[in-house]
């Protein structure tokens, strides 16, 4: 009798802004877990953002495609779904192997599935136990358990117990032979922990030559787990971070200038419109961006991006303001879009809204690209001043140091005054020093009167 297989495969979705690919953080559901539409089934990281993936399928999750820590390609099978009555279509025994699967039977390794389908391999969620090795192969053993019971293939000796596939990657990329290594897992298997440990072992010396009159060698101090040095997979968020600072090197011939600005009237201002207006307050940063937004009304030249392969400059009608926001996954530029189009409140209540949902990881790719112009207060980590480098394609970044306490002359007196330190790391391609230094003249003078802003708002 010919069975129909009614399982449905979901192919990791297109995340948008031309993404091809992302890594899987971790597994929201199990095999022989029961799943509903639209239900979160795993979190994964792309370059721009970490995203829950929700299942367009209900049923009984029948195939994990990938590990957590495993990069999958956009179109590629990512879960398999079958009905929740158990009538997928599959051979009594490939459903007796899940049953045992499920139970904790102990014949699976870690990393490998049943050994059929498109892709030959279904990995198991690496949160589970890796069960100790049988003492021996019963002839009737299924393809799987054979495989799970094999040696790692391309280790000679044969010693080394199967890894899991990410431990087998790192050895590999590292020159390290598994078969080499003494497992600490049950069973003997090779875990990554001790990859890293072989990576951190320092090599054996050589042995000294003989001397007439042998000194006693000093003993070596003793090295606890915590002088181990600490790698560091530079993946996700933090590898498109690395990337596109990189190429803003690479491509973008950046000069900063700075000037230091007394901002004890900006300060005043925005005490006075908050005592006005206490349940709607506006932060310190909406006031920056708010100056921002006057200077590039008045040099456009700096709301641009070069196209090296058109060979032309592109100045953009709207300012998409870039905030860049220190995030646990590393440092994001979410996007306020036509941020010309807000009052100053409205800024307000957008860059606190943006900045939160950016440090919670909610943002959706769209939100962190698209920019035109950045400002960048680092004066927030308690520092004066710094070279920032320009956000990639953008031209032009502003940054804002910390306001502190400062001897200053005012009408020829001495006195104390708020004191920020601003700076403009620009794309000389686009501009001349003087554009740059009439845009950061008047962003100084709206800093030091922000009444000059009502000409211009």
């Amino acid at each position: 009798m010919t069975t129909v297989d009614r399982t449905q495969v979901f192919l990791l979705p297109d995340l948008g802004e031309g993404l091809a690919e992302a890594e899987i953080v971790e597994w929201r559901v199990a095999v022989g877990d029961i799943v509903t539409v639209d239900q979160s089934v795993v979190e994964v990281e792309t370059a721009k953002a970490v995203v829950d993936v929700p299942c367009p399928y209900a049923g009984r999750v029948v195939t994990l495609h990938g590990a957590a820590g495993e990069t999958r390609p956009v179109g590629q099978p990512l879960i398999t779904i079958a009905p929740p009555d158990g009538d997928g279509g599959e051979p009594a025994g490939h459903a007796t192997y899940r049953e045992e699967e499920r139970a904790g039977s102990g014949n699976v390794l870690i990393g490998y599935g049943t050994g059929h389908g498109g892709t030959g391999r279904r990995r198991r969620r690496p949160r589970l136990a890796i069960a100790p090795e049988p003492p021996a192969v019963a002839p009737a053993a299924t393809p799987a358990v054979a495989l799970a019971l094999a040696p790692a293939a391309g280790t000679g000796t044969g010693s080394a117990l199967v890894i899991s596939p990410i431990v087998r990657r790192l050895a590999r990329e590292h020159g390290i032979d598994p078969a080499t290594l003494r497992g600490t897992g049950p069973g003997g298997v090779v875990r990554r922990a001790d990859v890293e440990a072989a990576l951190a072992a320092p090599a054996t010396p050589p042995a000294p030559a003989p001397r007439l009159a042998p000194v006693p060698a000093r003993p070596e101090p003793a090295r606890s787990a915590g002088d181990e040095d600490l790698v560091i997979p530079l993946t996700g968020i933090r590898k498109a971070i690395a990337d596109k600072l990189s190429r803003s090197r690479r491509e973008i011939p950046e000069v900063t200038i700075w000037v230091d600005a007394d901002a004890t009237a900006l300060v005043q201002t925005r005490r006075a419109i908050n005592a006005a207006t206490p349940d709607q307050p506006v932060s310190i940063l909406a006031l920056l961006a708010r100056i921002c937004l006057s200077g590039l009304r008045r040099f456009p030249q700096l709301n641009a991006r070069v196209d090296t392969e058109g060979q032309r400059i592109v100045q953009s009608r709207g300012v998409h303001l870039g905030i860049a926001a220190q995030t646990d996954r590393g440092l994001v530029v979410p996007v306020l879009r036509d941020a010309q189009l807000l009052t100053t409140r409205e800024l307000s209540v957008a860059l606190a809204e943006t900045t939160t949902a950016a440090r919670a990881g909610a943002l959706p790719p769209a939100r962190l690209t698209g920019g035109t112009f950045t400002l960048n207060n680092y004066g927030v980590f308690g520092v004066d001043g710094s070279t920032p480098i320009i956000n990639h394609p953008e031209a032009a970044l502003l940054g804002v140091g910390r306001i502190v306490d400062k001897p200053w002359v005012v009408d020829g007196q001495l006195a104390v005054r708020k004191v920020t330190q601003l700076s403009l790391t620009f794309d000389h391609r686009v501009c001349d020093g003087a554009v740059a230094g009439g845009f950061l003249r008047h962003v100084a003078d709206c800093v030091e009167q922000p009444a000059l802003l009502v000409a211009n708002v």
